[in-house]
């Protein structure tokens, strides 16, 4: 079995999701490769796409919803959307990489390397199974052009009605859930996690989050919490925000703070935590639900953040942080109203997939076995004539 992942570069979501597929698969016993499309087609325009993509959602937020909200209100995408023209051109170079490679399945983490995949598939210069993966709870509007895909993995059923409606085939959606890394699948005792942690065991706790890109003002909502009248202490994990990092360890605070920038080890500090205060994006709050840690929401990105955030507000996973809404009101919601937080622990249950990346890939190696059977079935009815002969 031979599978291909292709990515795209735009945050750290997609390749992360991509990277646990495949050391799950080679785990597997299969041959598995990851590649970033448009870096593989050229450097410079993966960079490119990258940091356009996050200028758009850092610098010029509201600008990318507008566009992204445009995109939602048209009921069907145009047949050539400079999108589909772009990625068009772009699959001639993917096209020499995939034959020399020649995978059996192709697995996209971002709806871009979809629509590539998509559109070789069309041609008829792949015979691989394209299974793509849809990293947030919504319908992003660029999926409608993927309509040669042969799966798409999604992170809950209740998204299929809005792909219908999109005019998407939802017999082809498979909800196991966003793959996450496996060490978010199992869990460390609350008191256990915080001893590696070095922190109090017996103190509340909260693990306040800006995500891998260091985006919002995380300063701010550390000044309320720290002025909150309730016993905790507090994780903060900056991310690339390096002036966040240095401002936040110059701060004077009240309460126990301990602040990382990058960190390895989050699976242990949301077992630690008593919730989580992080940006809404698809793998974050995958990981969080597989740990079954109530979220609060802050600073979504206007745009498929915005749609994750309904998702989770609909479905009672999440409280969300607004002008008149607090962190700290929202804190003080978690600590004094327990009863109210085991219901949303609850439905984090329900809604959560800890094991979503061995599902797929164990869908994944059954394939091989299911081409295998149905290669057999011939040569059996050839050998049982031969007998009656």
């Amino acid at each position: 079995m031979k599978v291909l992942v292709m990515s795209n570069t735009a945050g750290q979501g997609h390749n992360a999701t991509g990277k646990a597929i495949c050391n799950m698969l080679v785990s597997m016993g299969a041959a598995a490769e990851m590649i970033d499309s448009y870096e593989y087609i050229n450097t410079a325009l993966g960079e490119a796409v990258n940091l356009i993509y996050l200028m758009s959602t850092g610098l010029t937020p509201h600008f990318y919803g507008s566009a992204y909200r445009m995109a939602e209100l048209q009921e069907k995408q145009p047949d050539f959307s400079p999108t589909y023209i772009v990625n068009k051109i772009l699959s001639v170079r993917i096209y020499d990489f995939i034959t020399d490679y020649n995978p059996d399945v192709i697995v996209c983490t971002h709806v871009f390397s979809a629509i590539i995949a998509n559109l070789l598939k069309k041609e008829g210069k792949t015979n691989a199974t394209v299974i793509s993966i849809i990293t947030d709870f919504t319908i992003h509007p660029f999926w409608q052009e993927v309509d040669c895909g042969d799966w798409f993995v999604t992170p809950s059923f209740l998204i299929d009605y809005a792909a219908r409606v999109r005019g998407m085939d939802a017999s082809k959606f498979m909800h196991t859930g966003i793959p996450i890394h496996p060490k978010f699948s199992k869990k460390i005792d609350k008191k256990e996690a915080r001893r590696i942690l070095g922190m109090d065991e017996n103190k509340n706790t909260v693990l306040l989050m800006s995500g891998s890109m260091g985006y919002g003002n995380i300063g701010k909502h550390l000044k309320k919490i720290d002025r909150l009248d309730i016993d905790l202490q507090i994780i903060v994990v900056c991310g690339s925000n390096k002036r966040s990092y240095r401002k936040i360890k110059r701060m004077e605070l009240s309460k126990p703070v301990y602040l990382h920038g990058y960190a390895n080890n989050v699976e242990v500090m949301m077992d630690a935590a008593d919730c989580i205060i992080t940006k809404p994006g698809g793998l974050t709050s995958s990981e969080a639900m597989a740990k079954e840690l109530p979220m609060i929401i802050v600073n979504p990105i206007p745009g498929q953040e915005d749609r994750n955030t309904e998702f989770f507000l609909n479905n009672g996973l999440a409280l969300k942080v607004s002008d008149t809404f607090g962190i700290d009101e929202a804190l003080f919601y978690i600590f004094e109203t327990p009863n109210r937080i085991e219901r949303m622990r609850e439905n984090i249950r329900l809604m959560g997939k800890p094991n979503a990346t061995y599902d797929l890939c164990k869908f994944i190696m059954d394939l091989e076995e299911t081409k295998d059977e149905t290669k057999e079935e011939p040569q059996k009815e050839i050998e049982a004539a031969e007998t009656e002969e």
